[in-house]
């Protein structure tokens, strides 16, 4: 399930980038498997890993169940009100052909920059901003 050190820094180092230009919040959370729908999934570990307290509730979380090889990608309200209603779907095919490809890692960078794109559009940094949640990523358990 896990990433080896070079791997979980690539995908810090595009967490930090992305956030260096918003107030914006993003996580990567990864389980082996995943027995339910996996927006369902993600929207469980979003409340757990506290996403929807951030002060202007737009923080996104990617989802991977890399046995099962599920995934989803979602956002908070705050964001969700403002990205065009496709813009999720989108970026999950665009992470989709990534995976396809066999590259996992380049499939949650292009996630994370897309969706730092987006935030930085809708939520730009500002002074006194604070990162808010870990960049680290979130290897859960499972079922």
């Amino acid at each position: 399930m896990g990433f080896n050190e070079d791997e979980q820094q690539r995908i810090r180092q595009a967490i930090e980038r992305a956030e260096k230009n918003t107030s914006g919040e993003i996580r990567i959370c990864v389980e082996n498997t995943c027995s339910e729908e996996p927006l369902n999934r993600a929207a469980g570990y979003f409340n757990k890993l506290e996403m929807d307290k951030t002060k202007h509730r737009n923080g996104v979380l990617i989802y991977l169940a890399t046995k099962d090889r599920k995934f989803a990608i979602i956002g908070d309200s705050g964001i969700n009100q403002v990205v065009p209603a496709d813009f999720w779907d989108s970026t999950k095919e665009a992470m989709l052909d990534c995976f396809k490809k066999g590259d996992i890692i380049q499939g949650i960078i292009t996630g994370i920059d897309r969706a730092g794109r987006k935030l930085k559009q809708y939520f730009p940094h500002q002074a006194g901003n604070t990162n808010e949640l870990s960049d680290d990523i979130a290897f859960m358990d499972g079922d």
